[in-house]
């Protein structure tokens, strides 16, 4: 989780299988981002702002972590300020 100025806060829910993305970009809105079936989310213990994406399959890992950075896309904003 990167950020430059609002801290992003992400909570993992459900035993691994979901991910609560809250005050991205200040919004109030809560980004609710379930994960696919066999894989499991968990935040890093080393570093302060890393969660990992484990699974068995790449493919649905690798489709669990394009919904979380999916959900954070920065639309009608320009990004450069």
């Amino acid at each position: 989780l990167v950020y430059a100025h609002f801290p992003i806060n992400a909570t993992i829910t459900n035993g691994g299988k979901t991910v609560e993305i809250r005050n991205f970009l200040g919004e109030k809105r809560v980004r609710t981002i379930n994960m696919l079936e066999g894989v499991k989310v968990e935040k890093s213990t080393g570093t302060k702002d890393e969660i990992i994406i484990t699974g068995t399959d790449i493919d649905c890992t690798s489709r669990s972590a394009a919904l979380v950075r999916q959900s954070c896309l920065v639309k009608d904003k320009d990004i450069r300020k």
